[in-house]
């Protein structure tokens, strides 16, 4: 589990579910650096293969994760 923090990542899969996407994420710097992270968001409405190769950020409050997509 990752601490509280912001962990700079980058998508390397992505696979629709249902209405959520569930992306595998590499966490680019830092401790956790290498780390895969599977997160699933509701918050992405085009088509799960545009987040391929595409950088994020995830943050992680209170234990718990969210990703925002830098476009």
């Amino acid at each position: 589990m990752l601490e509280d923090g912001t962990y700079e990542a980058i998508v390397f899969d992505a696979e629709a579910d249902g209405d959520a996407i569930t992306v595998e994420l590499t966490i680019l710097s830092g401790d956790h650096k290498g780390a895969v992270v599977s997160l699933s968001t509701t918050t992405w409405s085009g088509d799960e293969t545009d987040l391929l190769g595409i950088p994020a950020t995830i943050n992680v409050e209170d234990g718990t994760p969210s990703v925002v997509f830098e476009f």
